[in-house]
């Protein structure tokens, strides 16, 4: 019996120890699980972190580019300040647009700026042909440049003023106190203008406001020179 009794409290030990194994395995494996989960939360929200970090910058960069654009569209603009026409004796075979910076415009480069233009029954898209171009108005504003080279889709251009000479034919950018003259062939893009013709049209800058074309033929041609627009 004494020999059953101390089996048996040996016995009772190992059990006590081998319960104590199996819960501190336990609670270890639960504890490296914890700790592998914590981990893993960490890595998740320095990714998400990362993420959201590039997108706030991303962001950012766009909202700064845009409103340097919202700047240049309301800061820059073109300004029409006088239209002429050629009459060839029987219709305004071209017209002459005198064209400046706003004020308090940056510059514009003419590469970049179209025309639009309707008689009302056609309207034309013309771009500037460099080719087409004087720094002076030294033969007259309607004989300095050949006018036959100007297609229903190009423009030609002189220089009037240029102050620090940056309107050039490689790089035709014009800013504050310059002015220059945009010659258009109403020929070759409208047959010719007759009397009492409605023109209406936009000079288009790569950015900022637009400037205004918009006048009626007199009901008459009598000088070879008309005004039409003031």
């Amino acid at each position: 019996m004494p020999g059953t009794l101390i089996y048996w409290e040996v016995s009772r030990v190992k059990i006590a120890l081998t319960l104590k194994v199996i819960r501190f395995e336990k609670n270890a494996a639960i504890g490296i699980g914890s700790l592998i989960i914590f981990i893993a939360m960490i890595l998740v929200a320095g990714i998400a972190a990362s993420v959201f970090i590039q997108t706030m910058n991303s962001l950012e960069q766009q909202a700064l580019q845009s409103g340097q654009e919202a700047i240049k569209d309301v800061s820059n603009g073109l300004r029409v300040t006088q239209v002429s026409g050629y009459n060839n004796g029987s219709t305004i075979s071209q017209i002459a647009i005198f064209l400046r910076t706003t004020a308090g415009s940056d510059y514009i480069d003419l590469t970049y700026t179209y025309i639009s233009l309707s008689d009302t029954s056609k309207n034309v898209i013309l771009d500037l042909n460099t080719s087409i171009y004087n720094s002076s108005v030294s033969g007259g504003l309607f004989g300095t440049l050949d006018d036959t080279a100007l297609t229903s889709t190009t423009y030609g251009l002189m220089v009037i003023r240029d102050v620090d000479n940056s309107c050039l034919s490689t790089s035709p950018i014009i800013n504050s106190d310059d002015l220059v003259v945009l010659l258009v062939n109403t020929s070759t893009c409208f047959s010719g203008l007759d009397t009492r013709t409605e023109v209406t049209g936009n000079i288009v800058p790569e950015y900022g406001i637009s400037g205004v074309i918009s006048f009626t033929t007199p009901s008459s041609y009598i000088n070879t020179i008309i005004e039409l627009q003031k």
